[in-house]
């Protein structure tokens, strides 16, 4: 019996899957990348999925990078990061948001924020462990928590409370297996923040049930109607706090992969143990370029801000012409409209719309139960694409009213 290249391609699969980690095989691929995948290749499709600024990365930050490189700059660095560029972020902080590090033993520099968190997450899991996380929220969370051995639990956030975490919402989640909240704010998908009085009660629970905080903050600079509040600047909260940020969102570096975490002394040594073994230290180039954008970009990354906030106002009111309901987003780059008196779901909305209107979005399904009813458009895109995109969204949803 002569067996095709392709059959024996299908055998090979499937005998493959039965070698994979149950845990790892099982999980589902990410609900961003799939719809940003549906529209790759696709003729006039306007994009409001990735979360990913449209502002290229300052020249003399990509110069300082160049010149790093034409000197010859391409050894490893310390397992921690650059002590300059540690000194630098933990300078930036206390300037920023008031909270103080150490760059010797507090500042670990990471292959990206998500780096940071995965680490946190694995130097403090112990199998069975409950993870606290509100939704909707950030698609990796869940995911790294069950690969770490932990078991996430989600904790419904709602638009009529602006999305944000409540001190009653957190307590009804706790049992004896609780051991980390993982808090996003401002939040990817929803815009939320929280207050430093919306902290205070969330604090009072942490300390209650003896928790440890990892403060998801990579979007702590895009603020628009008041200045962001540290989690870890909150009384007492400092050392249970894991303050993890990054480059790629207020700077403009996304695929430059540059992240850091901040945490007790005893944390980041356990994290910097898993770090030195899988990744060494973060790539040479990508610390000087950060480097040169702390030292000298704080200027430009505050006029990038100021566009995302002309952007924010237009799909806001955008949205509501639309007769989409849309509650004001407070921070990072993202609207979180309802789509609920439309009568689909998110996912059927969002394909439909992706078909029909030719605009990608993401269903706010993609971020846990919570966001059903609900889509994740980014505004990190120009006026002129963000202006279209809204006109083609009114037309689709008022076919879907008349028909």
């Amino acid at each position: 019996m002569i067996v095709n290249e392709e059959t024996k391609n299908q055998q090979n699969s499937k005998s493959m899957q039965s070698y994979l980690a149950p845990l790892v095989r099982d999980i589902p691929p990410s609900g961003i990348r799939r719809f940003f995948d549906l529209a790759e290749g696709s003729k006039d499709i306007i994009t409001l999925g990735v979360g990913e600024p449209d502002f290229t990365t300052p020249w003399h930050v990509r110069e300082a990078c160049v010149y790093s490189l034409e000197r010859g700059r391409t050894a490893y660095t310390s397992n921690a990061g650059m002590i300059e560029l540690r000194e630098a972020i933990a300078q930036y902080l206390y300037d920023s948001f008031q909270v103080s590090y150490q760059p010797s033993n507090q500042i670990l520099v990471t292959v990206g924020g998500s780096e940071a968190i995965d680490l946190a997450l694995r130097a403090l899991i112990v199998p069975g462990d409950e993870i606290l996380i509100p939704e909707p929220c950030y698609v990796s969370y869940s995911p790294i928590t069950s690969i770490g051995g932990g078991v996430p639990v989600g904790i419904e956030t709602f638009a009529e409370n602006d999305f944000k975490l409540t001190a009653e919402a957190l307590e009804a989640k706790i049992t004896p297996k609780s051991k980390v909240l993982i808090l996003c704010y401002p939040s990817n998908p929803t815009g939320a923040i929280m207050t430093y009085e919306d902290w205070l009660p969330i604090a009072k629970v942490v300390e209650k049930h003896d928790l440890i905080v990892i403060s998801d903050e990579i979007y702590a600079e895009l603020t628009y109607t008041q200045k962001h509040v540290s989690f870890a600047s909150i009384p007492g909260m400092m050392d249970r706090t894991v303050l993890v940020s990054g480059f790629s969102k207020a700077f403009a570096m996304t695929g430059w992969r540059m992240g850091y975490a901040c945490a007790h002394p005893d944390l980041i040594a356990a994290m910097l143990k898993i770090h030195q073994y899988t990744v060494m230290c973060a790539p040479v180039m990508g610390q000087v370029a950060a480097l040169e954008a702390l030292t000298n970009g704080l200027e430009e990354k505050d006029r990038m801000i100021e566009s995302y906030n002309q952007r924010r106002r237009l799909i806001v009111q955008g949205f509501v012409d639309i007769g989409l309901p849309c509650h004001e987003p407070q921070g990072a780059f993202y609207a979180f409209p309802s789509i609920a008196e439309t009568g689909l779901s998110s996912d059927e909305f969002a394909q439909r719309l992706l078909m029909e209107a030719k605009v990608a979005v993401v269903p706010g399904t993609a971020f846990g139960s919570g966001g059903e009813g609900f889509l994740r458009c980014s505004y990190a895109t120009s006026v002129a694409q963000l202006t279209e995109a809204l006109g083609r969204i009114g037309e689709f949803v008022h076919k879907l009213k008349t028909s």
